[in-house]
């Protein structure tokens, strides 16, 4: 076992308990969250300049890689990626060679928040976006990263890449991110990491009602906004790819799976099929992280077989209810 290591102030995995005193599960606020553009104080939109850190465990990690894909970023902002399972140093670089970030020279993610801002005492998150000019972290916001990406990054994406977020829905699509996120996205969390049986159920119901909903809205429309793949689509997708295979189990979400949903079902396995969605997708990773790692009470860490995911290959009904799939 590694040596248990301190970073500064910087909290691991064991360091912050984000309960409240009702026993309810409430998430760090994000410290780095200076924006893109090329107004004065902010972070200068240059290709080769940032470095993005992720794991395939993580939601708001993942629709980043998302994103990149979708809008051909990948090769203007390097990617690194750490183990989905998060030791107790935090997270590690332990798929690369030599366990070292090839570009940053550091072995758990906290080194560098520590290097950053010695004062600094929540934990190192994914996604995180580095400054590989000064080795520092200078944004970890993963709720306004995509839209940089979507917006700020316009001058670099690829040749016929999706306006994920036009100008005309972006009041709507911003309205029902903030909905997504504490009741879907977040919502996961808040049921699971409750410490009360109040908490867990009120979450619990929070979680169902908005997936009826969501059920209800694409039964009528394609994407979450018509015909229109969107930012609000990546965010709820990356909680529908981890729902059936970690939060039924670990965070006791267990009324229905996704594939009880007719809609919701077909829905994500429409976005797998694109893919951006589909290669930014580690199943494998999403079942150790959740079901042996950071969240699990396992301690023989023993991976369960299933459930199977090679049913999200299989066809889906979106072309036959809207038409041939246009991205």
């Amino acid at each position: 076992m590694a040596e248990k290591k301190t970073f500064g102030k910087v909290a691991t995995s064991e360091g912050l308990h984000e309960i409240s005193e009702t026993g309810a599960f409430v998430r760090q606020e994000n410290h780095f969250v200076t924006p893109f553009g090329d107004g004065e104080g902010e972070l200068p939109v240059e290709a080769g300049r940032y470095r993005l850190i992720w794991t395939p465990l993580c939601p708001w990690a993942t629709r980043q890689v998302i994103a990149f894909k979708l809008l051909g970023l990948e090769d203007v902002i390097s990617v690194g990626k750490v183990a989905p399972v998060r030791t107790e140093n935090g997270w590690e670089f332990s798929l690369d060679e030599g366990g070292v970030d090839p570009v940053l020279g550091i072995r758990y993610l906290p080194e560098i928040y520590a290097a950053t801002d010695p004062e600094y005492t929540g934990r190192a998150t994914v996604p995180t976006i580095v400054d590989v000019k000064t080795k520092k972290v200078v944004n970890n916001d993963y709720h306004h990263l995509t839209n940089y990406w979507e917006v700020q990054w316009k001058k670099f994406h690829k040749e016929g890449a999706p306006d994920l977020y036009p100008e005309d829905l972006r009041e709507d699509i911003d309205k029902l991110n903030t909905i997504i996120f504490h009741e879907v996205n977040n919502g996961v969390y808040k049921a699971g990491f409750a410490e009360s049986q109040e908490e867990y159920e009120k979450n619990y119901h929070l979680v169902f009602n908005r997936l009826d909903w969501l059920e209800e809205r694409l039964s009528k429309n394609r994407f979450l906004f018509g015909d229109r793949l969107t930012d609000a689509d990546i965010r709820l997708y990356v909680t529908l790819a981890r729902f059936d295979v970690a939060y039924y189990f670990e965070f006791r979400l267990n009324k229905k799976r996704i594939q009880d949903y007719d809609n919701l079902w077909n829905y994500a396995k429409e976005l797998y099929s694109i893919p951006a969605f589909r290669e930014a997708t580690d199943f494998d990773s999403i079942k150790r992280g959740y079901l042996t790692g950071n969240h699990a009470t396992n301690p023989y860490q023993i991976l369960p077989l299933g459930p199977e995911t090679d049913v999200w290959n299989e066809p889906n009904n979106r072309s036959e209810k809207f038409g041939e799939l246009k991205i």
